[in-house]
């Protein structure tokens, strides 16, 4: 279990350009992609379609396998699983519905674009072009979630767009040349062939460029995996070009109490796994990230630790928020309350920090979960009408309950009748035109 914190950062993605050309010509997916592209072939006997027919459902059928495989390689990716031979321990059926979701973003997508067409031709190449900008992001966020909704989130996806930064725009650079890779390669090799061993080229060529992109979108999502907020595999990172001698001591005893950590909870030590992450958090700085994670994840495992943990939970979500980690810090947050509903934060400005993060994600009833009895828990604070005005707009813009925002403008209008924040809930609630 080595802790993702106590690794050197992985390098830039256009560091590793080789290695993603290389993944779909590892021996197993190379002999799948084989299989998949020679399975065209087999129309023929598919006795009781017409040929026409048959071709279509197995050309469908290798597009979900392949499509499915190459979701599996960004999630494992992602988790710094980059050999293939490694794949076989992972599963998930969860990959079996992605490419269902993929396309039925897509199709939201297009149907949308053709009507922008249809409004307005400039509208429509518009519409177009941030499609195509915002496809990678919103793959990731599919991969991530697992859900079609929050794929389709503009909050999410631009979430994960500023999360990789400006190297995103370098990205679907890439990932366009990729896409009009396969029509160059097939270009240029059709010509020497003809009969029936040109289909399984095509496939193949598809195949093969496709798995490419899904690898370089894995190592990307893999690249920020602590933005992310993903649990990277065992092993993850040791092959990254990241020498021994350049890490520092503090990296090399982190990764020490990780693997120390790791046996214990394996051998179903737990009392001795705790003991070593919370000597390692006490003695070490209180914003030490790695050894603060460490810890929380062994109290997580303890149910008997319940008190412990969400003590712990209260200082360690501050620190990730200060360390621009608001997914991990609501992750946290959603643990606690998962094992205790009354479980809240004791600090007013976290509260409404954490609740903005979940709005800004899309989530209204997260949000309102978070500033559930905010007023009665911090009576006379001066934050409440912030409070008070979120509220209001995840009832209003997140779920369409302008009745039950009706009476946090009353309570403001009372309380507060000059603040921006009544202004600002007065206009939420204003008449239709």
């Amino acid at each position: 279990m080595i802790d993702r914190d106590s690794l050197p950062p992985p390098p830039p993605f256009w560091h590793r350009l080789n290695s993603f050309f290389a993944f779909p010509l590892q021996l197993r997916p190379l002999a799948y992609g084989l299989v998949l592209s020679f399975c065209s072939l087999l129309f023929e006997a598919v006795f009781f379609l017409p040929d026409a027919l048959a071709f279509v459902v197995i050309e469908v059928g290798i597009i979900l396998a392949a499509s499915r495989y190459g979701f599996k390689v960004i999630a494992l990716g992602a988790r710094g699983i980059r050999d293939s031979a490694d794949f076989g321990r992972e599963s998930s059926d969860e990959w079996t519905y992605l490419p269902w979701k993929l396309f039925a973003i897509s199709l939201v997508q297009t149907m949308l674009i053709g009507w922008l067409a249809w409004y307005e031709p400039v509208l429509g190449t518009v519409g177009l072009f941030i499609m195509s900008f915002t496809f990678p992001a919103a793959v990731i966020v599919l991969v991530q979630s697992g859900s079609f909704f929050q794929a389709m989130n503009p909050g999410y996806v631009m979430d994960a767009m500023r999360t990789i930064g400006w190297p995103y725009a370098l990205l679907c650079f890439f990932l366009f040349l990729l896409s009009t890779g396969a029509q160059v390669a097939i270009s240029m090799v059709l010509p020497v062939f003809d009969g029936r061993i040109v289909l399984p080229i095509v496939n193949f060529a598809f195949i093969y460029f496709g798995w490419v992109m899904a690898s370089l979108l894995g190592y990307v999502m893999y690249q920020h995996h602590d933005a992310f907020g993903i649990d990277l595999a065992p092993g993850a990172g040791a092959d990254d070009g990241a020498p021994a001698d350049r890490r520092t001591p503090a990296q090399i005893a982190a990764q020490r109490t990780d693997a120390e950590v790791a046996q214990c909870i394996t051998d179903g030590d737990l009392a001795a796994a705790l003991g070593i992450a919370y000597e390692a958090q006490r003695t070490a700085d209180a914003d030490d990230l790695a050894a603060q994670r460490r810890y929380h994840r062994v109290l997580a495992l303890m149910p008997d630790k319940k008190d412990t943990l969400f003590d712990h939970a209260r200082r360690f979500i501050p620190l990730l928020m200060r360390r621009d980690l608001a997914s991990d810090a609501l992750k946290v947050f959603k643990a606690c309350r998962a094992i205790d509903k009354s479980f809240v934060l004791d600090d007013p400005a976290m509260v409404i920090a954490m609740a903005r993060a979940e709005w800004r994600g899309g989530d209204a009833h997260g949000t309102l979960a978070l500033l559930s009895g905010f007023d009665k828990r911090f009576r006379g604070h001066a934050a409440i009408p912030q409070a008070y005005e979120l509220a209001a707009r995840a009832l209003v813009q997140g779920l369409g309950r302008t009745d039950m925002a009706q009476p946090i403008l009353t309570t403001l209008e009372a309380r507060y009748p000059e603040s921006e924040q009544t202004q600002e809930v007065r206009w939420l609630l204003r008449p239709a035109a």
